[in-house]
This record gives C-alpha cells, structure tokens and sequence, in this order.
C-alpha cells in the first residue's frame, strides 16, 4: 500500500500564487492574503514586490500572531470551493476557517454516500468549520457535527447556510471528541461512516485536554465500537501533528482485516499556480468498506 498524493488545483475563488522560505502567498476571493507555513522550505518564485501587494499578511509575535492590511478588509467574505460556500475570517491563530487541500476527501466522501442505495449516518470529529460536514450532507447523509469550539461550530452552521444546506439533517453539538464517543459508544449508538482530523493539541468546551499521543488510540478503539455492522467508509486526515501516513494506515488496516475493503493513505498538498510545484498541508487515511 504505497503513500498516495491528493492535489487541490487552482479554481475560480481560490489559488495558491507562491510558497517559499515557510511563507505562502494564497487567493481567496477578491483577496490575497501571505501567511506562514514551515512547510514551504524552499525559494519563493516571484518576487518580494508582488508579496507586498498582499492584501494583509501575518506577522508572529510570541505563541501569537497578528494580521496586518495595506487597506480596510471586510471581517467576513464568501469564497467558493468545492461546489461549497465558505465564510472567510482571518483568525489572531492565523487560519481562515478552509482548508482547500481536503477538497478530494470531500469528493471521495461524497461518491460513497451518493452510490450507496441506503441510508447513510456519519460522525465528524473535530469538525471545524464543516467543509466534510457539508460534503457528506448534501451527498445525502445525516450528519453528527463534533467541535469543541462553540465558535466553529457556529461558523459551521453559516457556512451550511451560505451553501444552501441549511435543511439538511445535521445536528451541531459544542463537546469534546472523546467524552461524546465515549458516551455514545456506552448508549450503543453506531454510524455508517466516521471521519476525523484530530489536532496536535487542543482543549474541550469544559477544558478536557486532547493529546494525540495519549488520546488517539483510545479514540480509535472507540470507532470500533461506533461503526455499524455494515459500514461505508472512514476517513482521517491530520495537520501539523508531526506523524506520518502510514500511523494512520496502520491504524485502519485491523479494520479492513474485519470488513474488508480499500485502504489509501498519503500527502494532501495544494498545487501553486503557474509552477506545479505541490506544498504539502497534511496526511490521510481512508477505507471505503465493500
């Protein structure tokens, strides 16, 4: 099972112009923003003068960091990707609430549930701002949306409005991944697909603390539990986590010894305008049962 390479290209709202020395410099919208990214360890292709055209650029200080504008930038604005509509907010962590490279997962997700010939439930765990939420919705699943961030999931919710899906079947829910597969695992609770895209680090609504060492495995034992006797897929991709593919592969290969099915795992990158050149944005795994 070699590692996979998922690519997001350039589209109407959404490009990425030039990557070099942990920077990339991004197009959403009308607007072109210049942020970091370590992952960028190589030479930027145009030069400094077109970075500084940038309409706002992140600047770090200390854990923090800070968004600079050459002019007034709306606080919100629409971009469209992935057939979606998606709020853009520059954040004080310096994301924007999209991440263009799980553009594939979502069409992935989507040819699965719209194939399949019955019902489809689907857990998302740590959910964000619901690109695979939205995904899975319009492709006809009913949808359980996990966040801890009361503020994300909110976002979420505009996001599904912005797309027209605010009718679909999804339930919103501010909790902890764990604490809420725990519980449903103990009600008996099952799901016909489950996806997830763990962080690093992160905190519950009530302060639990997520670390993906400790908590990863005891999360994945718990999907065991979750799925249901004839499942359609799951998914999991991570970002900065340190990991490699191949932790998350060999972590969904004890469930395709017991369903069967098609495991892939690999890069999601995001492919530069005009260059080819691909900026790497994460790893993933996923298993679509027979």
């Amino acid at each position: 099972m070699n590692p996979t390479t998922l690519t997001t290209t350039p589209s109407e709202d959404y490009a990425l112009i030039d990557s070099g020395r942990e920077e990339k410099l991004e197009r959403y919208g009308f607007y072109v923003l210049a942020r970091p990214d370590p992952a960028a360890l190589w030479e930027k292709r145009i030069p400094d003068d077109e970075w500084k055209k940038a309409d706002a650029w992140y600047e770090r200080a200390g854990r923090g960091g800070k968004w600079y504008t050459k002019k007034q930038l709306p606080e919100e604005w629409p971009v469209r990707l992935g057939g979606f509509t998606f709020l853009i907010r520059p954040t004080s962590f310096k994301h924007v609430g999209l991440f263009p490279e799980q553009v594939s997962n979502w069409e992935w997700s989507s040819n699965l549930i719209q194939k399949t010939k019955k019902p489809v439930s689907v857990l998302n765990l740590f959910a964000y701002t619901g690109g695979a939420t939205l995904a899975a919705a319009r492709a006809g699943a009913a949808v359980v949306h996990i966040d801890a961030s009361r503020s994300a999931n909110e976002w979420a919710r505009e996001n599904a409005a912005q797309s027209d899906l605010s009718d679909k079947p999804i339930r919103w829910i501010t909790e902890d991944a764990l604490v809420f597969a725990r519980r449903q695992a103990k009600k008996g609770t099952r799901y016909d697909a489950i996806i997830m895209d763990p962080p690093a680090f992160g905190h519950g609504p009530k302060n639990e603390l997520w670390k993906i060492e400790r908590d990863y495995l005891t999360l994945l034992g718990l999907c065991r539990e979750l799925l249901s006797d004839a499942p359609l897929f799951m998914l999991m991709s991570g970002y900065a986590s340190g990991y490699s593919s191949y932790a998350f592969l060999h972590n969904l290969l004890p469930f395709k010894e017991h369903y069967g099915g098609d495991v892939e795992h690999g890069e999601l990158t995001i492919a530069e305008k005009g260059s080819g050149r691909l900026l790497p944005c994460g790893i993933f795994a996923r298993i679509a049962f027979p």
